[in-house]
């Protein structure tokens, strides 16, 4: 056993050495380089994506006609797409290989982003949504692996700091494109994508290659997927909808029971089955279990902070899109700064120092959001929480990641990415969810709706905003207590072997 996994291995590397060692250049660029580039392209498209649609979110709530459950939805169905069916990627990119799946993916991406710019109404939306989300599934499990593939060791951290630094540098573009195209009218902010996609499915045709061989007789986890997705599904329902309709409502009641039932069933049966959608086995690394429980308490904390805050500018200050997505800015724009610096220190440092340190400085940033933010407070002060929250995240991200990465065999990488990005996701959608439901909760039917499609006109008093705020802080500090736990479990996260060789 132990002997197929080293000749695995280094059938791996000869096969890495060989091909991506930079014996042939294209564009003058080393492999290495150029599959940086295509995954890159790909952060900044998602990213992009992701920030801009936030920012049109209470222009839609207008003029789709629709409610703030389905609003929630169109967010959350792409997060909930791209969760499913990204260990299913990973899965698939180690049986058919990853250049096809993320140039696929990407392709697709782009022609639905331009469907989605068509739609009519939440339910369309939320279609074209969900696509995007499997889409994105086939690019980002995918983009870890790539790289991890094409680079040493010793440059990994660098590389993926320069891929979390173009995801910065999308959310803050993001924020600004978001407000400019909405400005214009909401389609556009879909349409914004097409170009963009175009070139990265071409660049990426053109420049990846396959380094790793690719595995035979895999077989995919069709009741983990079910009851994966029937569990998940009903813990969102339930808290999405507890703040809007009261937490005795039948659907919120039945959503809490359904995720009572089937997640515990769905670990169940990935205990059992012989190619599970989530292979516990991996989890017996403590530096593997804990890095991705860190990404999970990580993505919790911060995913869900643009997202009010967008809601805070528009709906409580009363300003208008493109001025909300330029005061965004600091929340993104820092870790476009951080992420490499960030890189380049995982890789003469130990992750869980550096993952650590990043989750501490997240949560002295939602503390102080959470206490000290109000109706009237001063922009500046609002802007320099921002940075400390986007310093805390730059500085964990890519050392984490490079020790998950670095923690399992070559041709694990796949499927170690993609739980990465699994649990990175349900982070997220737990975020949104939570928040929505604290902050919903504390606010009138009549100021939630004004709030969250802005029409406040030129902002509210203290005491017309003293509801959302309250909610708003309550939901920051939920935050902030998700970091404090994550930096717990990265500090004791061990040192691996293969993650700080």
């Amino acid at each position: 056993m132990q002997r197929t996994a080293r000749t695995r291995k280094g059938r791996a590397h000869i096969l890495r050495r060989r091909q991506g060692s930079g014996e042939k250049k294209r564009f003058g660029l080393e492999y290495k380089w150029s599959a940086l580039s295509c995954t890159s392209l790909g952060a900044l498209l998602a990213s992009i994506n992701g920030a801009s649609l936030i920012v049109a979110l209470p222009t839609l709530l207008r003029e789709l006609h629709t409610g703030l459950f389905a609003l929630v939805w169109v967010l959350l169905s792409y997060l909930l797409a791209q969760t499913i069916l990204t260990i299913v990627a990973g899965r698939i990119a180690d049986m058919v290989g990853r250049k096809r799946l993320y140039v696929g993916g990407f392709a697709l991406f782009t022609v639905v982003s331009l469907l989605a710019g068509f739609a009519t109404n939440a339910g369309e939306l939320i279609a074209a949504r969900t696509v995007m989300g499997a889409a994105g599934a086939f690019m980002m499990a995918n983009s870890s692996v790539i790289v991890t593939d094409a680079f040493p060791r010793r440059q990994l951290g660098q590389a993926l700091g320069i891929n979390m630094m173009m995801a910065a540098a999308g959310s803050t573009l993001g924020v600004v494109v978001g407000g400019i195209m909405t400005s214009i009218s909401w389609h556009w902010v879909f349409w914004f994508n097409v170009p963009l996609g175009v070139i990265g499915t071409i660049w990426a045709a053109v420049n990846l290659r396959e380094l790793v061989t690719l595995k035979e007789g895999q077989h995919l986890d069709i009741p983990g997927n079910v009851t994966f997705l029937v569990g998940i599904l009903g813990l969102l329902v339930g808290l999405t909808q507890g703040g809007i309709k009261g937490w005795s409502a039948p659907e919120v009641v039945g959503g809490f029971v359904a995720a009572a039932i089937f997640l515990p069933a769905f670990l169940f049966i990935e205990s059992r089955v012989k190619e599970p959608l989530l292979r516990l086995s991996l989890f017996r690394s403590r530096t593997f279990a804990f890095g991705n429980v860190s990404a999970l308490l990580n993505s919790v904390a911060r995913f869900a902070v643009m997202f009010m805050f967008v809601f805070y500018f528009i709906g409580v200050d009363g300003y208008d899109h493109l001025m909300a997505g330029i005061l965004l800015i600091p929340l993104a724009g820092v870790m476009f700064v951080v992420a490499p610096i960030s890189g380049w220190f995982a890789d003469r440092a130990h992750a869980r120092v550096v993952s650590t340190i990043g989750m501490v400085v997240t949560a002295i940033g939602l503390v102080g959001m959470g206490t000290l933010i109000g109706a009237e407070t001063p922009y500046w002060e609002i802007a320099l929480l921002m940075v400390i929250v986007g310093v805390g995240s730059g500085i964990f991200n890519s050392p984490n990641t490079r020790a998950i990465m670095n923690s399992v065999e070559p041709g694990q990488r796949g499927i170690a990415s993609g739980t990465r990005t699994f649990l990175t996701n349900i982070g997220g959608m737990l975020s949104i969810a939570l928040a929505l439901s604290i902050i919903t909760s504390s606010m009138p039917r009549e100021q939630m709706f004004k709030v969250f499609s802005g029409t406040v006109g030129h902002g509210m008093t203290a005491a017309q905003a003293a509801p959302f705020i309250s909610g708003f802080h309550e939901a920051l500090l939920v935050g902030a207590a998700a970091s404090i736990v994550g930096a717990v479990f990265s500090a004791f996260r061990g040192k691996g072997d293969q993650e700080d060789g």
